[in-house]
């Protein structure tokens, strides 16, 4: 294991639907290229603009069925009627290269990484409210009625369980949110990491309320 991540890292990105997690991770992603972002396989069906292999690889349910009784998932989880997983060989090899991944996945899945991948860096973004992640996701015009209340309903386990995470941040303000990112992941030369991670006690007092 000590081997495996003498230079490659893994981070984990989780936080409820709508919290804006994927708008962070592109901003993120555009500012350091240099990073790995993992490709997630599910079995929901394509929305409009993504392309198979880029945006996800897009599996029939048997299809997922068999990579997880050939051990070929990293992690995977079923959320609001589909299921979500981390292809494991193309992780494992990106960290083996000296590669830092990145990994957008739901709070199951985040807590198998946990187990399997402990030295993982997790991140969990937080709404401002309740109120403003409701809003985000009737903005999206994605789900149905019935879809946005289980997201919320979900949402609300999810942020009793960020203090599981080693880092939280609030994602009021994108770019705000996206400074406290890079710090934690690239602290200036005058700033270690573990001072870095430090800073997040600040964000700690920043937690979302819940009703």
């Amino acid at each position: 294991m000590q081997e495996r991540w003498s230079s490659g890292r893994l981070i984990v990105l989780t936080g409820p639907s709508g919290v804006g997690k994927g708008t962070l991770l592109k901003a993120l992603m555009k500012r350091h290229p240099e990073l790995y972002l993992s490709i997630s396989a599910t079995t929901r069906a394509p929305r409009p603009g993504e392309v198979d292999g880029q945006h996800y690889f897009f599996l029939s349910r048997a299809e997922f069925q068999a990579l997880i009784e050939q051990g070929e998932l990293l992690e995977w989880a079923e959320f609001a009627g589909n299921c979500y997983g981390t292809p494991r060989r193309p992780v494992e090899a990106a960290v083996q290269e000296g590669k830092w991944v990145i990994l957008e996945i739901e709070l199951e899945g985040a807590r198998q990484i946990r187990h399997t991948f402990p030295e993982a860096l997790r991140i969990f973004v937080l709404p401002p409210s309740m109120h403003e992640l409701e809003h985000r996701l009737r903005g999206r015009g994605q789900d149905s009625e019935e879809a946005i209340a289980r997201r919320l309903e979900r949402a609300r386990a999810e942020i009793n369980a960020a203090d599981e995470f080693d880092v939280q941040v609030v994602n009021d303000d994108l770019s705000v949110a996206l400074e406290r990112i890079e710090r934690i992941l690239f602290p200036a030369a005058d700033e270690p990491a573990e001072t870095a991670i430090a800073l997040n006690e600040i964000a700690l007092n920043e937690k979302v309320k819940t009703p």
